[in-house]
């Protein structure tokens, strides 16, 4: 990437949060364009065309009974067109009153299957544990770059989620801040620790269970539950029950439960809603490397989880304009209905 095409983060003074402008505006014309996914005889992301993509950062590989390698389970490419970039350095700098940086850090293609055809929640649990490994390695890899403050995974599945491509993939961004979103939890988590000297999320699971009205499904590690104050109808958290801040520590049983309860959810959302758009992301904690002013209390105040949010409203005015969601389906009546599914 040419110097004079490094993207721009610029920070907006009012709310805090920092915007990625791109190097190359896109004219009205640009918008105008429909892309509905590569078609499945031309997706370069099926196995048999890893030449065509951009260099392989990691593989699951795919292995003989003799040892030898013989394809891979999962793969990991940079992003065709990447907001982020690793090589460079920050240049924080002013422009005026306004503050600006480069757009350092990284963007990944986690190419979940080699079968182009198979969904998320068809893969087995096997594959969905790699799927979970291969999220993990990426994480802790990324946690040693002191530029990094920030990892987030996340998956766009449907056309009306974001997603470009019809083959089963996951993404990543890496960015030098911490998201508004993700600080505005740390920040409320931070502040509940400070008052009551226990976790947020705990709190939130004990009470879940103990109710019971708003919980999907539980397993050994794990609780999958309908928020109490849902942003949108159907949306759902899954929640490890051992307190940990980053899910980069979860482990190989922890691996195996949550590869069971997120492939379960998915189904039940699929049998509910077939053909559904859902994104779902990983709350984790930010780069744990020391820095100036890092609160030294986040292994106890935070605690990783994963969202999933079914895209079945179109955000109105309303909720862009206030940030006051109107939910037409209670969480009560939501998770029961999902319950009920097989």
């Amino acid at each position: 990437m040419k110097k004079t095409d490094i993207h721009e983060l610029r920070k907006d003074p009012l709310l805090g949060r920092w915007i990625a402008v791109l190097s190359q505006p896109k004219a009205p014309s640009d918008y105008l364009l429909s892309r509905n996914g590569e078609a499945e005889d031309s997706c370069i992301m099926c196995a048999g065309r890893e030449k065509e993509t951009p260099a392989e950062i990691m593989s699951v590989p795919r292995l003989h009974t003799d040892g030898s390698a013989k394809g891979w389970w999962t793969r990991v490419i940079p992003n065709f067109s990447p907001v982020f970039q690793v090589e460079g350095d920050l240049g924080r700098r002013g422009e005026g009153m306004y503050d600006k940086m480069n757009s350092i850090g990284a963007n990944e293609v986690i190419i979940e299957s080699p079968d182009h055809s198979l969904r998320p929640e068809d893969m087995g649990l096997e594959q969905m544990k790699r799927v979970l490994r291969t999220y993990r390695a990426r994480m802790a890899d990324l946690e040693k770059d002191p530029r990094l403050r920030y990892t987030l995974i996340y998956k766009n599945s449907g056309k009306d989620a974001g997603a470009l491509y019809s083959h089963s993939i996951s993404h990543l961004a890496s960015t030098p801040v911490i998201p508004k979103r993700v600080k505005e939890e740390l920040d409320g988590a931070k502040q509940y620790f400070a008052y009551k000297e226990r976790c947020l999320f705990c709190d939130i699971l004990r009470e879940e269970l103990r109710v019971g009205s708003r919980v999907i499904l539980e397993t050994g590690h794990f609780v999958a539950f309908c928020p109490y104050a849902s942003k949108f109808p159907f949306e759902s958290w899954i929640v490890p029950k051992r307190h940990h801040c980053a899910f980069q520590d979860v482990t190989e049983e922890e691996i195996e439960d949550m590869a069971l309860i997120l492939s379960s959810i998915l189904k039940k959302l699929r049998t509910a809603f077939d053909g559904l758009p859902f994104n779902y992301f990983i709350h984790s904690a930010p780069n744990r490397i020391p820095r100036k002013d890092h609160w030294h209390t986040l292994g106890d105040d935070f605690h990783w989880h994963l969202e999933i949010m079914p895209r079945l409203l179109k955000t109105s005015g309303f909720e862009w304009g206030s940030g006051f969601y109107i939910l037409p389906t209670s969480p009560e009546y939501a998770s029961k209905y999902l319950r009920e599914v097989s």
